[in-house]
């Protein structure tokens, strides 16, 4: 999502242009990689209207916008909702002016050369995480997960759509 201080007249992607922006870390898929991607289709190109600068993580981005050091941002959803319930931001002063659409995103993957039973065992003890068992909940509050859910390849061609776009991949 982006994020920029009210008041600011930065009310969509659009109005970026000519402004500070910062990203989070350069290697952060809904801190960069997809906020550029979306940024490019809206017709916005980071390198070329704006002033970029990365932040290093998600919630720095959301404090550089809310002490005025830049003029907008883009952090991932799940924490901006928790610096909103931390009231470690105020919504009056901060606003989101706009979200990406969905994509695919925080999945684990393990070696491709793995027994093949193993990786079932793997994959279904992720899957079984039951937040309404303590010891499981306390996992899945540290990935701000209230679920895992299975998923395929063709899941994250959007990013990787996104990463040869960013000229990250060839």
């Amino acid at each position: 999502m982006f994020i920029t201080k009210e008041g600011s007249g930065i009310n969509s992607v659009a109005d970026l242009k000519g402004k500070n922006f910062t990203f989070g870390s350069v290697s952060s898929t809904s801190g960069h990689l997809m906020p550029r991607f979306y940024m490019m289709q809206a017709g916005v190109n980071p390198e070329k209207d704006l002033r970029v600068a990365f932040s290093g993580a998600h919630d720095a981005t959301a404090f550089q916008v809310a002490g005025g050091r830049v003029d907008a941002g883009a952090l991932n959803i799940s924490v901006w909702n928790k610096l909103l319930e931390d009231k470690k931001i105020d919504p009056a002063q901060v606003k989101v002016f706009y979200t990406t659409p969905s994509y695919y995103d925080y999945n684990w993957t393990v070696r491709g050369d793995l027994d093949p039973a193993l990786v079932e065992k793997i994959k279904a003890a992720f899957l079984a995480l039951d937040p309404a068992k303590p010891e499981d909940a306390e996992i899945l509050k540290l990935q701000r997960a209230t679920r895992f859910i299975p998923t395929k390849r063709e899941n994250y061609k959007g990013i990787e759509d996104a990463a040869r776009s960013a000229g990250l991949l060839k």
